[in-house]
């Protein structure tokens, strides 16, 4: 079974020439679109993805604008509006830092106080600014918002699944 990951999301055409425009998910926009590359389109309703290679790809306001070959035609790609693009887990790469991760070794983590109090398990990751926020549903269903800085996050065993944190104080409260 193929993992995919999603890379961006069809949100609309851009002229008349094939062009869409792309809300992107990735930290890698100019890697993932990178002319000759190859993404999956994922439509609502077909059961098999679009395999498409990059024809061009631009950044227009705060879009990634991109055509693909073979389908450089307003009238082609106006069926990939609501679309997701994605690319399969063989094509990420190995990030550089060994404290880096992606989102998806991170959700489903176990997360614990350094003192082995069970906090609960990280649901979702939130980017609003200088470092990211991970969503946590604790015990009860109570959701508890944990920022990735290092005063905080301790220890991080994607393998395990299991995180360490430090909380400060009010944080779980």
């Amino acid at each position: 079974m193929i993992n995919w990951f999603n890379v961006g999301k069809v949100v609309n055409t851009h002229g008349i020439k094939g062009e869409i425009r792309v809300i992107s998910s990735t930290d890698f926009a100019d890697e993932r679109y990178k002319i000759g590359n190859t993404l999956f389109l994922f439509m609502d309703g077909k059961k098999d993805p679009l395999e498409l290679k990059v024809a061009s790809h631009r950044n227009h306001k705060n879009f990634d604008l991109l055509t693909f070959e073979g389908h450089q035609d307003i009238n082609v790609v106006e069926k990939f509006k609501g679309g997701i693009l994605k690319i399969p887990e063989s094509q990420l790469n190995p990030l550089e830092d060994e404290n880096e991760f992606y989102f998806h070794e991170i959700i489903g983590c176990e997360v614990y106080t350094i003192s082995g109090e069970e906090i609960g398990k990280i649901k979702e990751i939130l980017t609003p600014g200088a470092n990211d926020v991970w969503v946590i549903k604790g015990k009860g269903g109570k959701e508890i918002l944990i920022p990735f800085i290092e005063p905080v996050v301790k220890q991080i065993d994607v393998k395990n699944k299991k995180i360490l944190i430090e909380p400060m104080e009010g944080l779980l409260a």
